[in-house]
C-alpha cells in the first residue's frame, strides 16, 4: 500500500505539472498562436498500478470542478462567467475594462478568444486525455476484478462524455480523440457532432451498468450511477430518443433513493444575521455549501467537493465576480456622500450595524444579470410571483438594491436609510447603472471566506471555497419536462415544472408549458449551477430534432442553427443589452450574432494539425464546407490506430 501511495503522489505531481504546461500553451498571446494540441495526447507516465488509476481519476474529478472554480492570473476568470455572457440572463459589466467582452459578434474570432472562451477547448481536451489515460491503461493493471475494472472504465467514460458534451455544444464538429498515442498525430479530421453524440450515448449506457450507486460507495464526490444516468439522459435528448430520456429520468426520480428537498435540513448557516437577516427556508439550506454533500441532502446527484483551507479547496470569488460594485464613488446618497462603504473591522470608520463587506460580500460586477433575469423572468401567468423563495427578498434570499442601507458614517442625514436610485428631483444617484446597480440571488452567491471575515484588517470579502453541485434532482425534473414536451405530453411536462415551483413555494403554477416555460424555470432554478449557454445550445439542437415550435411559433432545422436557432431568439427577445443595438461601454456596443451559437475553433489548434484541415465553424474566417470530416465515430476511432 505504501508503494502504491508513493506512486500515486508522484503521478499526481506529474499530471499537475502537465496541466500547468497545457495552460501555458493555450494561454499564449498573439505572438504565439501555434500550440500543439494534438501532440499532448502522449502519456509521460505508465499507469500500471491501481494507485496510478486512482491518481488519474482524482485529476479527472478535479478537471470537471475546474469549469466552476478555475482562475488564472486574476480572480475574474471563472469560466462559468464567460458561459453566461452568451445567454439571455447575463452580460459582461466591468465597465472600467477597455477590453470588456461586450461586442461578442465582432471580437470572437478563431485568433481572438477573449475571456475564457479558449479555456473550454483547452480544458476539455485535457480532461479527455486524463479519461483516455484510464481507459487505455486499465487492462494492463493486474489484480483487478472484472467489476472493479468496469467501475474505473465507467467513471472514465463519464468524464470523457462530460467534456465532449461541452465541446460539441460550444464548438460543434471537433476532433474525436479516444486513445493515448504512441507518437504525435497531426492529421486529425473533425468528426460530425451527431456521430460524437452517438458514441457518447453508447459509452454512457455502459457506464450506467458499471458504476455503483452512491449508497454503495464510501466516498462522496466520485462519479456515481445516478450522475451517469443524468448525463445519459442529456445524450438521449441530444439524439432525439425521448422515451429513453424519460425512462432515465423516471429511474432517477423514483428508484434511485433521491428526492427533492422540501423542508429545512442540515445546518442553518446564516452569519451576520443582524446585518442581513435570513428567515430559514429550504432554498437557503439547499444552497449552503455546508449542506450540499451531507447524507441528509437527498437531492444531490453529484457534488464536487471544494472545501476552504484544504487541498481540495479553490476560492470561487463568487461575490466579487457577480455582485454589484457597491463600494464605488459612482453611487451616492442625495447629500453627495458615497452610498455604500466597506471598511475593515480595525478601521475607525467601521460600524458593525451595516457591515455589508462580511454580510453579503464585496463585489466588482464582472458580470451582471439582465433586466429579464432580475424582473420579467419571475412573472408567471402575467403575475409577479411574490411567493417564489428564489426571488424573495423578505426572507433574505434575493438581494434588492433598495433593501440596502446607506452606510457611509459621513452621511449623517442618510446613514441607515434605504438606498435609492434617484433623488427627489428624479436625477440619477448612480453614474454607472450597468456595473453598480442591480439585484442578485444572495442565496446562490454567498460563500463565506472565513480567512477574510476573520481578519480584522481585511476590507475585502470575495467568496470562499465551497462544495458545488454538478447535478441535482431538480434538473432531472426539468429534463424530463423537456423530453415530455418533445414527445407531446404537455400535461406531464407541466406537472414536472410545477413540482419545482411547488418546492419553491410559488403561488403561481403553470396550466400548460412550452419550451420557453421550461427554459425559464431552468433560469430560475439553476442559475450559476448549469452552464446555461451550453444547455441553450443543446436545447436548440434538441428542439430542432423534435420539430416542435418555440414560444413564438418558430421551428428550426438542425443543419441551419448557425443562422436560425432558439438560442438566438432568446437573446433577441430577452437580453436587453444585446437586443437594443445601442448599449455602449468603453466605446464598445453590446452585440451578439447568430453564428455565435457555435464558437470558433481556435486557430492555433487548426495550425498545429498540419497534416489535415480541421473544420472551422460557419460565419468565421477559414470556414469551408468542403473540408472533409468523419460522419461516423467508428471511422474516426479507426483513424487513430497506428499506421502500419
Amino acid at each position: 500500500m505504501k508503494t502504491n501511495n508513493n506512486n500515486k503522489i508522484t503521478i499526481i505531481r506529474n499530471l499537475l505539472l502537465y496541466a500547468t504546461l497545457i495552460a501555458g500553451l493555450y494561454g499564449c498571446k498573439k505572438s504565439y498562436l501555434a500550440p500543439d494540441p494534438l501532440s499532448v495526447y502522449i502519456p509521460e507516465t505508465t499507469f500500471s498500478t491501481q494507485g496510478g488509476l486512482d491518481a488519474a481519476m482524482a485529476i479527472c474529478d478535479k478537471q470537471i470542478r475546474s469549469y466552476w472554480t478555475y482562475f488564472e492570473y486574476t480572480d475574474l476568470g471563472l469560466p462559468i462567467s464567460t458561459d453566461y455572457m452568451f445567454t439571455d440572463v447575463a452580460v459582461a459589466s466591468k465597465t472600467d475594462d477597455g477590453n470588456i467582452f461586450a461586442d461578442i459578434a465582432t471580437r470572437l474570432t478563431p485568433t481572438e478568444q477573449p475571456e475564457r472562451v479558449g479555456y473550454f477547448w483547452e480544458q476539455a481536451y485535457a480532461g479527455v486525455k486524463y479519461a483516455n489515460t484510464i481507459l487505455n491503461y486499465i487492462d494492463k493493471v493486474a489484480g483487478l476484478s472484472d467489476a472493479t475494472r468496469n467501475e474505473y472504465k465507467g467513471r472514465a467514460l463519464f468524464h470523457r462524455a462530460f467534456h465532449y458534451m461541452g465541446l460539441v455544444f460550444r464548438f460543434k464538429d471537433v476532433p474525436l480523440v479516444t486513445r493515448i498515442l504512441d507518437a504525435p498525430k497531426v492529421d486529425y479530421q473533425s468528426t460530425k457532432r451527431e456521430a460524437i453524440l452517438q458514441m457518447l450515448t453508447q459509452d454512457l449506457e455502459n457506464a450506467v451498468q458499471w458504476v455503483p450507486s452512491q449508497d454503495k460507495m464510501s466516498l462522496v464526490g466520485l462519479v456515481n450511477k445516478a450522475s451517469c444516468r443524468q448525463l445519459l439522459l442529456k445524450c438521449y435528448l441530444a439524439t432525439g430518443q425521448w422515451d429513453k430520456a424519460i425512462a432515465q429520468a423516471d429511474t432517477l426520480i423514483n428508484n434511485s433513493g433521491l428526492s427533492l428537498m422540501t423542508a429545512n435540513f442540515g445546518n442553518f448557516v446564516s452569519p451576520y444575521s443582524s446585518v442581513w437577516p435570513v428567515t430559514r427556508n429550504v432554498i437557503w439550506d439547499l444552497h449552503r455549501p455546508e449542506n450540499k454533500g451531507i447524507p441528509a441532502n437527498r437531492e444531490t446527484i453529484l457534488v464536487m467537493i471544494n472545501r476552504n483551507n484544504t487541498d481540495m479547496g479553490v476560492k470561487m470569488n463568487s461575490m466579487r465576480n457577480w455582485l454589484p460594485f457597491l463600494d464605488n464613488v459612482g453611487t451616492s446618497a442625495p447629500d453627495g456622500k458615497q452610498a455604500v462603504r466597506y471598511f475593515a473591522a480595525s478601521s475607525a470608520s467601521f460600524r458593525a450595524a451595516f457591515d455589508y463587506k462580511d454580510a453579503i460580500g464585496r463585489g466588482i460586477a464582472h458580470i451582471r444579470p439582465t433586466y429579464f433575469h432580475q424582473n420579467s423572468l419571475w412573472a408567471v401567468n402575467n403575475i409577479d410571483d411574490a411567493g417564489d423563495l428564489r426571488h424573495n427578498s423578505t426572507v433574505g434570499n434575493w438581494a434588492r438594491m433598495d433593501s440596502l442601507k446607506f452606510n457611509d458614517p459621513a452621511s449623517t442625514a442618510w446613514y441607515g436609510k434605504n438606498l435609492r436610485l434617484r433623488n427627489a428631483a428624479g436625477a440619477l444617484l448612480c453614474t454607472d447603472t450597468v456595473r453598480n446597480w442591480f439585484d442578485w440571488p444572495h442565496y446562490k452567491y454567498y460563500i463565506e471566506d472565513v480567512n477574510e471575515t476573520g481578519n480584522p484588517n481585511e476590507a475585502n470579502h470575495r467568496g470562499g471555497a465551497g462544495d458545488l453541485y454538478c447535478y441535482r434532482l431538480a434538473e432531472t425534473y426539468l429534463l424530463r419536462a423537456e423530453a415530455k414536451f418533445y414527445k407531446g405530453d404537455i400535461a406531464g411536462a407541466t406537472a414536472d415544472v410545477n413540482k419545482i415551483r411547488q418546492r419553491a413555494q410559488c403561488t403561481q403554477l403553470y396550466t400548460t408549458v412550452g419550451i420557453g416555460d421550461i427554459m425559464d424555470e431552468r433560469a430560475r432554478e439553476l442559475n450559476m449551477e448549469e452552464f446555461r449557454f451550453a444547455e441553450l445550445s443543446r436545447v436548440s439542437y434538441s428542439l430542432a430534432l423534435s420539430g416542435k415550435a418555440d414560444e413564438w411559433g418558430n421551428s428550426y432545422q438542425v443543419d441551419n442553427l448557425a443562422k436560425n436557432s432558439y438560442w438566438f431568439q432568446r437573446i433577441q427577445h430577452y437580453n436587453d443589452f444585446y437586443n437594443k443595438g445601442k448599449v455602449m461601454v468603453k466605446n464598445r456596443a453590446y452585440t451578439m450574432a447568430e453564428k455565435n451559437i457555435n464558437w470558433p475553433v481556435p486557430q492555433g489548434s487548426i495550425n498545429a494539425n498540419g497534416g489535415a484541415r480541421l473544420r472551422q465553424n460557419e460565419g468565421y474566417p477559414g470556414y469551408d464546407a468542403g473540408i472533409p470530416m468523419w460522419t461516423n465515430w467508428q471511422d474516426a476511432v479507426a483513424d487513430e490506430q497506428p499506421k502500419k
